[in-house]
């Protein structure tokens, strides 16, 4: 008598798996945003010192599409300087990976 105890379904797996992996991707993306924000400021979210360049104006969303999935991300808006993130060059939609394998397709 051989019967399955555990029955395990792969494609639940897989897509836990794969929306697991994608919001951390999203997370790590974001954070990496807000360093950039705080690097450039010269100060951490609501702080007030002498340091600092300029001030925060909120976020705008902005989708990247990752090997991973569909990330959402939250760029820091800046007054008084200019923030050009080094992570995602300006006007990319999709990271280099998903846009060789779709040349290569």
């Amino acid at each position: 008598m051989s019967e399955k105890i555990v029955q395990l379904n792969e494609e639940v797996i897989k897509g836990q798996l794969k929306e697991l992996v994608r919001g951390s991707v999203e997370e790590t993306l974001n954070e990496l945003l807000e360093a950039e924000a705080e690097k450039l400021t010269q100060a951490a979210r609501y702080e007030r010192n002498e340091q600092r360049q300029g001030y925060r104006s909120g976020h705008y969303s902005r989708n990247l599409t990752t090997t991973s999935g569909d990330v959402t991300l939250k760029v820091p808006k800046l007054k008084g300087i200019s923030f050009e993130t080094a992570i995602i060059e300006r006007y990319r939609r999709r990271e280099s990976s998903v846009e060789e394998a779709l040349i290569e397709m």
